[in-house]
């Protein structure tokens, strides 16, 4: 197909078998902290999509209640052992959430819309070994729920999804696909086994399905249910739903959310093959529904026992559909990005309702800016940073949280007006991330646009286009600044402006003295120097050995490790102190929405925020001592918003957010907190400042675009564009980023983290974790007036 068109949270290229582990995300970061606090890595094997962190809980939140597809951290396990970078754990393996709740107005494949009027009910029989599940929301307009998620392809949506044409038309795909002589074919109901998680249950679908290569021999592409995801697991260790009480977890259930939620589709799926109804009314709660589905599937489900969930037709089983002007797809070529539908039933009402915002504006009834771009609603209460128009308090929330949000191929992982889609359709400019949901296009630039965009190669976005009206879709000319405020605004929390001090005259300044919590790579060190500051005391806390390594070797033994943060004590900081700045950023894994296995704030990895925070609070000045003291602490832009809000109720400010690609090569978006001097000032770059890719590169080497997107601890986020595309250029091949390049993006001197005998995979990680060196710079400049300097 022309138009390249991409499903919502495309996956990273299947390199490595079921048992690698890969780390998922942005900020992947798995290091020592989590053994007490796992948030264990993501199997290759399971491809998940980004899910939302929360502390598990026998009741859902009112945040929960829309995004019913997940898969969680199994906390009781099946008893293998976790690899990790710590080996063996006291814990249980876990399964990792495949769930991200987000901010889509969804629907479930079964009339997830329906509504208790109260928060939940119990389930009726005292008997019942199942914890109650609430999954209602009462305070919710009907036609928007909270979260988007990412549902198993219906039965009957596998006939309307795409155009009618079907690869191996004439003869199912499972005539050719999967002949290896062991079980399983597609569309068989399973639960997969991969080493160090629980049993989930899946479907067994085609590779064209997943926009992949096929499968090994003796291998299964399967799709995971609660999010869609797709990953490659050995027939082997696969079995089929039908023995269901044998792999069903008991602890586990009463214990997640998203267990029981990856339950509910699972047996829905299966219901729906095999014409079961439960008694009941349209009324019932979903946990109602659920008991009555888990009952029928311990006793066998009756009466058709396994025969009965297998696929009613043989429409489920033709593979991956295509669009009637899509050219067939050999078995020796990768497929074309899917065109894939988000099961998302309630966009037809909202875009029904901005249809009615765009009647309006056309007849001069009402403005954009009275209106939610995003869902159509009357009285926004902040403004689009983008386009002409309002957000509305839900929409707003979702976008804090989901606009930094990129997939491996580097783009957006939402559409960029409204932070949701089904179908997104790319922008063909190499150095542009943005992609536009179909949506969109046809409600707000007019009918039949989102097909004209599918034919046109190249395509430009709205925000690569000259300046003019598509539609009522019309770019602010001012959106660089209005982006900027949109995420250092926070209507809901204002805090009082932090203490100035005034500037120490210069014969009075004294070296500064330095606590670095979660220190990486010794960036805040490295700045310091490179500022010209004289610094008394630096006193890391790292866990990392390959971090420690770096800042040993490369700053000749000056600085002090002193290993685990949670190990400090206030004594400790008496004895090293007093410090004039404590700086640091905790583990974001389990912050990150890119995560699909965060824990969130209060769990996890994420919990150690508040190891910084009493930290920082025992190195703070006494009572009536006036010296100056500054403090900063960073993460991802995206987190939860309630995560967000709750770090900034704890430090008592709300954070600036700065994103690196205004002084370096490379995007890499970041809240800071902090009392700094001029956080809020604008970001400028120096003539020192390598601003585009070509100036990091090697001798004859040729970049292929001026900005690379977010360099995670992953190698394949080196790749870029809709095409997954190396960046370089060499001797007419394509290439990877070499170590040294990736150096000089971050801003790190050339062979900055050669140590150790350290490979490109292990220096990679070890730059995706660290700060931009000149962000960190950037921020720390202001204090010259306050210490000394060479």
């Amino acid at each position: 197909m022309k138009g390249d068109i991409r499903a919502l949270n495309g996956e990273e290229d299947a390199s490595r078998r079921e048992d690698s582990i890969i780390t998922n995300g942005a900020c992947s970061d798995q290091s020592s902290y989590s053994k007490d606090a796992p948030s264990p890595p993501i199997l290759e094997a399971i491809s998940t999509p980004e899910t939302r962190g929360r502390r598990s809980s026998s009741r859902l939140s009112k945040r929960e209640v829309s995004s019913l597809l997940s898969y969680t951290q199994d906390l009781t396990g099946e008893g293998d052992d976790m690899e990790d970078g710590d080996g063996d754990r006291a814990d249980t393996p876990v399964m990792p959430k495949l769930f991200r709740e987000t901010r889509t107005r969804s629907e479930s494949p079964s009339s997830l819309r329906r509504r208790s009027s109260s928060m939940g009910t119990p389930w009726s029989s005292p008997a019942s070994p199942y914890l109650t599940v609430d999954l209602t929301e009462d305070d919710v307009l009907p036609q928007t729920s909270s979260t988007p998620y990412f549902c198993m392809v219906q039965d009957s949506q596998l006939e309307s999804l795409e155009s009618p044409k079907v690869d191996g038309e004439g003869g199912d795909v499972d005539d050719v696909e999967y002949q290896d002589g062991k079980e399983f074919r597609i569309g068989d109901l399973v639960w997969g086994k991969i080493k160090g998680f629980s049993w989930w249950p899946a479907m067994v679908v085609s590779w064209k399905v997943t926009s992949k290569r096929q499968a090994m021999a003796g291998m299964r592409w399967v799709q995971w249910f609660g999010d869609g995801k797709f990953s490659e697991v050995s027939a082997d260790k696969l079995v089929s739903l039908g023995l269901f009480s044998q792999h069903f977890n008991l602890p586990t259930f009463n214990k997640l959310v998203s267990y029981r939620k990856a339950m509910y589709y699972a047996l829905e799926k299966a219901r729906s093959r095999a014409g079961k109804t439960f008694p009941g009314s349209p009324g019932d709660s979903l946990e109602d529904q659920l008991k009555n589905m888990l009952e029928w599937a311990h006793g066998g489900f009756k009466p058709n026992g396994i025969e009965g969930l297998k696929p009613n037709d043989k429409s489920e089983n033709k593979g991956r559909r295509r669009t009637s002007d899509e050219p067939s797809t050999s078995d020796n070529s990768v497929p074309p990005k899917r065109l894939k539908t988000n099961c998302n039933n309630s966009r037809r009402e909202n875009d029904q309702s901005r249809e009615q915002m765009v009647s309006d504006v056309t007849d001069n009834k009402t403005t954009l800016e009275d209106n939610c771009l995003s869902c159509g609603r009357k009285n926004p209460v902040f403004f689009h940073p983008l386009f002409e128009g309002g957000l509305c308090k839900t929409c707003q929330d979702r976008f804090q949280e989901l606009f930094y949000m990129y997939d491996d191929d580097g783009y957006q992982s939402y559409c960029t007006v409204c932070c949701e889609g089904r179908e997104l359709l790319l922008c063909s400019n190499t150095n542009c991330c943005r992609c536009f949901c179909v949506d969109c296009l046809e409600v707000l630039v007019g009918p039949g646009t989102a097909e004209e965009a599918k034919l046109q190669e190249p395509w430009s976005c709205y925000m690569c286009m000259p300046q003019r009206c598509h539609g009522v879709l019309r770019r602010r000319k001012d959106w660089n600044t209005r982006l900027q405020s949109f995420f250092n605004s926070d209507m809901n929390a204002e805090f009082e402006a932090p203490e100035v001090y005034p500037a120490i005259p210069a014969a009075e300044r004294r070296p500064i003295r330095v606590l670095s919590l979660f220190d990486g790579i010794a960036t805040g060190y490295l700045v310091l120097k490179d500022l010209g500051f004289k610094v008394e005391t630096y006193v890391a806390s790292e866990v990392c050995e390959e971090s420690i390594a770096v800042g040993t070797v490369k700053h000749e033994g000056v600085i002090k490790y002193v290993n685990d943060v949670r190990n400090i004590t206030k004594r400790d900081i008496d004895e090293w102190g007093p410090f004039d700045l404590v700086i640091g950023g905790s583990p974001c894994n389990d912050l990150s929405n890119v995560n699909p296995a965060r824990k969130g704030l209060y769990e996890g990895t994420g919990r150690l925020f508040f190891e910084y925070y009493h930290l920082l609070n025992f190195a703070r000045p006494k009572e009536g001592d006036k010296r100056p003291f500054f403090w900063m602490f960073e993460n991802v832009v995206a987190m939860k918003v309630d995560d967000k809000r709750d770090i900034s109720r704890f430090l008592s400010c709300n954070p600036v957010m700065i994103d690196a690609v205004k002084v370096s090569a490379a995007h890499r978006a970041r809240y800071f907190w902090g009392n700094l001097p001029g956080m809020n000032r604008p970001v400028i770059a120096s003539k020192n400042d390598k601003l585009e890719l070509q100036d990091c590169l090697e001798f004859n080497r040729t970049a292929k675009l001026k900005k690379v997107q977010t360099i995670t601890t992953k190698s394949n986020s080196i790749r870029q564009g809709k095409n997954q595309l190396f960046p370089v250029v060499m001797n007419g091949k394509e290439d990877v980023l070499w170590c040294t390049e990736l150096e000089r993006i971050f801003g790190f001197p050339v062979h900055y983290t050669d140590v150790s005998n350290m490979g490109r995979g292990a220096r990679q990680k070890l730059l995706g974790r660290s700060w931009s060196v000149p962000v960190i710079r950037h921020l720390f400049a202001p204090l010259k007036d306050y210490f000394a300097c060479e």
